[in-house]
């Protein structure tokens, strides 16, 4: 069982990326999977969360990053994407993913709700 965070890198304010979370060995549709990110010297926070697939595939975001971020699932690849659009120096921070077995629609985001994680991928906004 894993769980593989990629896709970061060094990005231009203003600039865009698609992170990639893949599973090996379980199926990412059957549970809520979560972004979360934590800056240098600040706690983790959550990002956003895709439900299970018997769940309906619902959408979650932290209200300050509506509109720029958008979280997605490809059933065939195993894979849960994060794209993040107009990049800030406040996204700079390393993006976790992670697995869990919630499916309320009240506070999704909470990371004490998560139990599998997968090492972080390090975004980097800066001119």
């Amino acid at each position: 069982v894993q769980l593989q965070a990629s896709g970061g890198g060094l990005v231009q304010p203003g600039g865009s990326l698609r992170l990639s979370c893949a599973a090996s060995g379980f199926s990412l549709a059957d549970y809520t999977i979560g972004w979360f990110r934590q800056a240098p010297g600040k706690e983790r926070e959550g990002v956003s969360c895709i439900m299970s697939s018997s769940s309906d595939d619902a959408t979650y975001y932290r209200d300050s990053l509506k509109g720029r971020f958008t979280i997605s699932r490809d059933n065939a690849k195993n894979t849960v994407y994060l794209e993040i659009n107009n990049l800030k120096p406040e996204d700079t921070a390393v993006y976790y993913c992670a697995t869990s077995r919630y499916s309320s629609s009240w506070s999704p985001l909470r990371l004490m709700l998560y139990d599998y994680w997968g090492q972080g991928t390090l975004v980097t906004v800066s001119s």
